[in-house]
């Protein structure tokens, strides 16, 4: 391995996707600088270049194919540059010989389950000079030697396991992730413990179906047990999880969820459609009724408790009937937030082969009816939080105002105010001034723990 070169090298990675896709780049960056490169925000001036893509949206496909459009250029200006594909889309074979044959300037593309050979990968590539594809198709073994490059100190994901055993008709998750494995509860609390020691304050359980924690385990634990035991580290203050299946959420959950001090209230549960029949051919495995009884089970265990949702309008067969379904079903759950899609086809997928697919302008339509109802709904329930102190963890500078601090509640809404940087990374009271559909914006009640000067 050419040792001096790594010495001298530079490195950037763009991630799309979902938290996954995130700590898996905290872990390739770990990599990369343990053989010697240094990150840079830069492009221009990096050695290697790496996309770590996504495949569940066609439009964060499409955004990989333009980047590599834009790169031919600069590849041709400087044929030294590496230029790594990976992720979710790297999985299918059709899209790796797409790849292969019309953007020639990649030299490396590997899989979700094998990251952790990347540094073989490029020292392959520098010593043949070739295009190096590889790929596992089963999900990864767990490898607790591999440690991440933090994008936060205050803040953690941490994958409690990988793959998922759903097989929803619409996602291609098992098919690029793999089948369902946990990691050992023992793994996760020390990765938790490491963490508060280096000043973390929040972690996030990471899992496609967090619910389902467990059950690949050699004895008898499960998610609530993880919860109850993590709870009891000092330091960590904040503990968040994502993402929860509506047909695993049990009882013990929703009461640990009560008990657990540092469990913040906020649940993502991912809903998709309102209407049985679409349920049902999207193979989630509980109804309307059903959803609808865990959400009232939750609120009154959790008063407080902030909801948000998955929403897919347009699947396949979907009448105005059933999208009134879904209507009905988000005025009574009252969401705090919801990440609303249209379908998109998704090929592999028994739901790309399904007849009646929905034609788009129906699918704009109702995507636009679904948001206009939506909208109101988060407004109204930000607006009870006018006047009131909540716990922020302050988390950044805010990206419009530089004057303006942005962080987050224990309910996950997303608060602005004045203050010093020197506040990034720690829990403070704010009193709610102001509040928006999707923001809110109030001032630090106590200044004498800004840790500096308050902007005017």
């Amino acid at each position: 391995m050419k040792q001096s070169y790594y010495k001298k090298g530079k490195y950037c990675i763009f991630t799309y996707g979902c938290q996954m896709n995130e700590h898996d780049s905290e872990e390739i960056a770990w990599m990369l600088e343990n053989i010697g490169y240094e990150h840079t925000d830069n492009i221009e001036d990096s050695n290697l270049i790496i996309y770590n893509t996504c495949l569940i949206r066609e439009n964060a496909e499409l955004k990989v194919y333009g980047k590599l459009g834009e790169l031919k250029k600069l590849k041709r200006k400087r044929p030294d540059i590496i230029l790594c594909l990976c992720g979710c889309m790297m999985q299918r074979e059709e899209i790796r010989n797409i790849i292969l044959k019309k953007y020639k300037q990649v030299d490396i593309i590997f899989g979700v389950n094998n990251i952790q050979k990347l540094p073989q990968l490029i020292d392959t590539h520098l010593q043949t000079g070739k295009t190096i594809v590889d790929i596992e198709e089963e999900s990864r073994q767990i490898e607790e030697s591999i440690d991440a490059k933090r994008k936060y100190s205050y803040k953690a994901f941490i994958n409690i396991m990988y793959g998922c055993n759903n097989f929803c008709t619409y996602c291609v998750v098992p098919y690029t992730r793999g089948r369902e494995k946990s990691r050992e509860p023992e793994d996760i609390i020390c990765e938790a413990e490491k963490l508060s020691k280096e000043g973390c304050k929040e972690i996030t359980l990471l899992g496609q179906n967090v619910n389902s924690y467990g059950k690949t385990l050699n004895r008898d634990y499960n998610f609530s047990m993880l919860l109850r035991n993590l709870n009891n580290i000092d330091g960590i203050e904040r503990i968040r999880f994502m993402t929860s299946h509506p047909k695993d959420l049990s009882d013990d959950l929703i009461l640990t969820m009560a008990q657990c001090d540092k469990v913040c209230e906020h649940l993502h549960l991912p809903v998709q459609s309102g209407s049985n029949k679409i349920l049902k051919a999207m193979n989630r495995n509980y109804t309307k009724e059903k959803y609808l009884s865990l959400v009232s089970k939750i609120k009154e265990r959790i008063p407080n408790i902030a909801l948000t949702t998955d929403i897919i309008v347009g699947f396949p067969g979907e009448t105005e009937e059933d999208f009134e379904e879904t209507i009905d079903l988000a005025k009574k759950c009252k969401y705090d937030s919801a990440f609303t899609f249209i379908y998109s086809v998704r090929e592999g997928t028994k739901a790309a082969e399904m007849k009646n697919q929905v034609p788009d302008e129906i699918k704009h339509k109702r995507f636009q009816t679904l948001l206009d109802e939506l909208y109101p709904i988060f407004n109204e329930n930000n607006l009870k939080y006018n006047n009131k102190t909540v716990e922020v963890l302050v988390e950044e500078i805010s990206k419009n105002n530089p004057k303006m601090l942005t962080g987050r509640t224990r309910t996950n809404k997303l608060v602005h105010f004045k203050g010093n940087k020197d506040l990034i990374g720690k829990l403070i009271n704010v009193k709610i001034d102001t509040t928006k559909t999707f923001t809110m914006e109030g001032h630090i009640l106590d200044n004498s723990i800004a840790g500096g000067d308050i902007f005017e």
